[in-house]
């Protein structure tokens, strides 16, 4: 099949193709931005000052001098006094101060249901009133009773898809008989007298005498629910008269209302009642705490208690918790290392003790730590380390003549990974950083003296290696008279 391409919209000005990137829209049609501008002026327009007749566009100037009513007074300002009376424009029609003939304003028909709900016509954005999601003309957004001019706070939507004044919508659609909406009814004046003095009976409003499609009206009883009486709950909407406790009928507010599981709304104590947690010390208050007759076996027993399986959901491999194997969900989750795990599973490996991220420690073989197994397991080994005294001996030939603190197992890591004096892993737990290079706290001494450094006193030597202050100025410093030895030296070494 030969290839199609898409058609675009055509530039009433230019006659060529309209791209979204360049479009402006007026009128119904659409233009290029360079052509979107007044015909006899040629200004650039926009949506605020552009007027469009018969395809053709005009600033609200041009306009009006064109298309607008003619005569003394118009179009020309007060300095034109012509004497010209309009009879070439008469016309029957709307006469306002002056003796000039205002001329109906054309309005283009919009498609069936996209326009006005009252005229028809397009609705632009300067002149939008929007009520239960449609546009209305400012001069069409009138109360169909009435004709008062209506807002955003005085309309109300009637079932018949027109618009009315609150005054306008009770006697029109509210309920009907004695002490409603000021309207007596005549039906109810023979009860009245056929009863004497009774009082009269008043006229319960049926909310279901309009039945909504399936899924859409009031929960309660089904029926169409309009602006005037509406209620949201979850999503849903009720009748004000509907929305009341399943269980005991108390009238609900947005305070007190408790959306049910079976979709339905009650009272605070109702949903306790059914939904809340039952047993001993639950939902009854404390003049049920009656244990005559019972041993506390009995009464331990009955006492609610949860132990949560955490193996019960397996997640895929390498993605559950590492401990259990079991799903990890957001109100369960302790992050260790990029890992996730349940925080009954968060503890130590060795001696089972909660941590927390103060605590843990991750160990080489995956496992999480305490400070103290971490210690004892992965910490340097040897004399003078550890956490029990050690037996120095007196021999001198059993004297160990030189510690090692460097780990003695474990693969050393990939070159440019591990730490940068022993070349063994380095764990966040015993982590130092310089230059963008890792090393263990007992590796991060001086390259000459060995003096033990921190941050405040760290000098990065061009060698890769580490020094202090000391030992980088008489290593790597400016040689000659004054320097390094003091200015008393005069060496020209």
């Amino acid at each position: 099949m030969p290839f199609k391409p898409v058609e675009h919209p055509k530039c009433p000005k230019c006659g060529k193709s309209v791209y979204a990137a360049e479009e402006r829209v007026a009128g119904g049609l659409k233009w290029h931005k360079m052509c979107f501008k007044c015909g006899l002026c040629s200004k650039l327009l926009d949506s605020t000052n552009c007027s469009e007749h018969e395809g053709e566009l005009f600033c609200k100037v041009c306009h009006a001098r064109k298309f607008g009513p003619k005569g003394y007074g118009f179009g020309g300002g007060a300095g034109c006094l012509s004497m010209d009376q309009g009879e070439h424009l008469q016309r029957d029609g709307e006469y306002r101060g002056t003796n000039a003939v205002m001329e109906p304003r054309a309005i283009a028909k919009a498609p069936e249901g996209e326009g006005c709900p009252r005229c028809g016509g397009y609705v632009y954005a300067a002149e939008q009133m929007l009520a239960r999601g449609r546009g209305w003309h400012k001069a069409c957004f009138k109360c169909k009773m009435c004709g008062r001019s209506l807002d955003s706070t005085l309309h109300c939507d009637g079932p018949d898809g027109d618009v009315y004044c609150r005054a306008c919508y009770p006697k029109q659609f509210g309920p009907r008989g004695i002490g409603h909406a000021g309207i007596m009814w005549i039906g109810l004046q023979s009860d009245i007298e056929d009863n004497g003095d009774a009082a009269p009976k008043t006229t319960v409003i049926d909310t279901a005498a309009i039945q909504a499609p399936p899924g859409k009206g009031c929960p309660r009883c089904g029926g169409v629910v309009f602006a005037a009486e509406q209620v949201l709950a979850k999503g849903r909407e009720w009748h004000r008269k509907c929305f009341k406790c399943h269980d005991c009928t108390k009238t609900l507010d947005s305070i007190i209302a408790c959306d049910g599981p079976d979709k339905d709304v009650y009272c605070k104590t109702c949903y306790g009642k059914r939904w809340g947690p039952h047993g001993y010390g639950f939902a009854c208050g404390s003049g049920f705490l009656q244990t005559d007759g019972l041993t506390e076996d009995q009464i331990s027993s009955s006492r609610p208690f949860y132990n949560p399986d955490t193996t019960s959901i397996k997640a895929p491999a390498g993605q559950g918790c590492p401990r259990c194997g079991g799903m990890v969900f957001a109100a369960e989750q302790q992050l260790a290392k990029g890992t996730m795990w349940h925080k009954k599973c968060f503890n130590c490996a060795e001696c089972h003790r909660p941590l927390d991220s103060m605590l843990a420690c991750d160990g080489p073989d995956k496992e999480i730590h305490c400070r103290a197994c971490y210690g004892k397991l992965f910490g340097p080994k040897g004399f003078g380390f550890g956490h029990t005294p050690t037996l120095v001996s007196t021999d001198s030939e059993h004297a160990p003549s030189y510690i090692d603190s460097k780990p003695q197992v474990g693969a050393r890591s990939a070159d440019g990974h591990g730490c940068a004096r022993c070349g063994y892993p380095v764990y966040a737990a015993e982590q130092m950083i310089s230059k963008d290079r890792l090393w263990h706290k007992r590796c991060f001494s001086c390259g000459s003296c060995h003096r033990s450094l921190d941050s405040t006193n760290l000098n990065d030597a061009p060698d890769g290696d580490i020094y202090c202050r000391g030992c980088y100025g008489r290593n790597f410093g400016p040689r000659g008279v004054g320097f390094g030895l003091g200015a008393g030296t005069l060496s020209m070494a």
